[in-house]
């Protein structure tokens, strides 16, 4: 499987390796025919999905597989549960009516999440936008034109986030244009990239990228890594470029079934992380969204997970493990209970 997954790596005409990310991104996997010739799958059950959920592996996430069914697998490879959940939302913490313009989440005072792209460099099985990503014609220049607008009038916003799909599927003149015109907005004081480029597509991450986002500090970015097997030599080069501009780096990692819900997996993950200047930030239990059942665990599970990090790695590389409450309730961090009782002021762990 392995060779001719790395016969992807090649420009089909000039049998060159691509190192280029548009190449690379050009060469992606999309259709059911496509994969089959690559994978051993159904391709029958992946055009069914695919009519739904669109498909997209590019060459460099494809070559990581080791074989079916492995972490990496699951998290590329479409699945037929996901048209057969019959339990989850599309959309379960009501997303659309916190936005006030479209493709601008205003759940919390003083921050916004603005959806500037609908494209991924992979497009995951288990996101949280499944009824976004991939559609084309849902995130523009009018919505982006609009975000800009509202976010010059709400004086009480600082922070922006910006998201997507992936912000830095956007050309670097692109990227770099919306960033000026936030960075020119008075009242915002901080702005954070939320990407899962640097697993994914580590290629996009070029020392020309890192010197225009360095002009906009304050400026954090959000990384995207669920498995140790993401960080490879091209993902250390990715966050290495980014950290030496000055970018503090994060990780927003996504508890998953069949994929990291381990202890001895998530805290090889963690120690790999700070080995390359990512800090662990969050652990999210997965949400209710239709498509993604299949990957839902326990909290007891993830409870569990974090009392095997705690004392056992770096407190660096310990994040919070996080719920998103339905209905915009927002974010809510889960706690194993360390403390048994007190008595006199003393006090016993459990």
């Amino acid at each position: 499987m392995i060779n001719c997954l790395k016969s992807l790596q090649t420009n089909r005409h000039s049998k060159k390796p691509l190192s280029d990310w548009h190449d690379i991104l050009s060469s992606s996997i999309v259709t059911a025919d496509e994969l089959a010739k690559h994978l051993p799958v159904d391709k029958n059950k992946v055009l069914q999905v695919t009519h739904r959920y669109p498909l997209r592996i590019n060459p460099y996430y494809l070559s990581l597989i080791k074989e079916k069914n492995d972490p990496l697998w699951k998290q590329a490879i479409p699945d037929i549960r996901e048209i057969r959940d019959s339990l989850n939302m599309d959309d379960p913490l009501t997303e659309e009516a916190q936005s006030p313009i479209p493709n601008l989440i205003h759940r919390y005072p003083d921050r916004v999440l603005f959806m500037v792209s609908s494209q991924c460099a992979m497009y995951c099985r288990y996101c949280m936008r499944k009824r976004k990503v991939g559609n084309p014609f849902v995130i523009n220049e009018d919505t982006i034109s609009e975000g800009i607008k509202y976010i010059q009038k709400q004086k009480s916003i600082r922070n922006v986030i910006l998201s997507g799909g992936d912000p830095f599927l956007l050309d670097d003149d692109r990227l770099n244009g919306i960033l000026e015109q936030l960075h020119l907005i008075s009242h915002i004081e901080i702005l954070c990239i939320h990407t899962r480029v640097p697993g994914a597509l580590p290629q996009r991450i070029t020392k020309g990228l890192a010197s225009i986002l360095k002009r906009f500090h304050p400026i954090f970015i959000n990384t995207h890594f669920n498995h140790p097997d993401e960080i490879t030599p091209e993902a250390t080069e990715a966050c290495t470029i980014l950290a030496d501009a000055g970018i503090p780096l994060g990780c927003q990692t996504v508890l998953l079934k069949g994929v990291n819900d381990n202890p001895t997996v998530m805290k090889l993950l963690m120690q790999k992380l700070l080995k390359i200047r990512v800090k662990p930030y969050y652990i999210h239990h997965p949400d209710p969204v239709k498509g993604t059942s299949h990957f839902r665990t326990s909290i007891k599970e993830g409870l569990q997970i974090m009392r095997s990090l705690r004392g056992y790695i770096s407190g660096l590389g310990v994040p919070h493990y996080m719920i998103d409450l339905p209905s915009g309730g927002g974010k809510v961090p889960l706690l194993p209970e360390y403390l048994k009782e007190t008595y006199n002021d003393k006090l016993q762990g459990s």
